[in-house]
């Protein structure tokens, strides 16, 4: 089985990637964590990509969390299951607030580098990642996807799915 979970900053990505990794027992890359390192420093897009297509050669099954659609753009095409988090935006800067308090001074196995919530990702979360253009890109790859799509617009949505699963 191979899942790509897509969608927007704070809409728990990460999470949901950790528990079906656990659950399935396969094993778990975060985009993030291949894009930052440092204090916030941006690989290039060539090492991203190189990251990427090496975790893709040595698992056949695999959960991935993260959109980067220019970092190895055929995941999309390999992946089983697609699970898109399309989150309402309040809802996404308030679940970055409370993770920012839960871990602030500290670094996240998804991410590799400090917690931050400062003004320039504040406005990403509510408006600079939600342009036309990043949405668009969003739903061209959800339609990459040969496999299932799930659309979730809630928590509510997720849960309940999740609950037929975890049975």
């Amino acid at each position: 089985m191979r899942i790509q979970i897509n969608g927007f900053s704070g809409s728990g990505k990460s999470t949901l990637a950790k528990k079906l990794s656990d659950y399935y027992n396969l094993p778990l890359l975060h985009m993030d964590t291949v894009r930052f390192f440092g204090d916030w420093q941006s690989k290039t897009i060539e090492e991203q990509t190189s990251l990427t297509r090496e975790f893709l050669k040595e698992n056949k099954e695999w959960v991935i969390d993260g959109n980067y659609s220019r970092v190895a753009p055929e995941r999309f095409s390999m992946s089983d299951m697609t699970i898109y988090l399309k989150y309402n935006r309040f809802y996404c800067y308030y679940k970055c607030l409370m993770r920012y308090f839960a871990h602030r001074g500290k670094t996240r196995d998804s991410l590799g580098c400090l917690e931050k919530f400062d003004l320039e990702f504040q406005w990403w979360i509510l408006f600079k990642g939600r342009t036309k253009r990043i949405r668009r890109q969003h739903q061209k790859n959800l339609e990459a996807t040969p496999g299932e799509k799930y659309v979730f617009k809630n928590k509510r949505q997720l849960t309940k799915f999740l609950n037929n699963i975890f049975k």
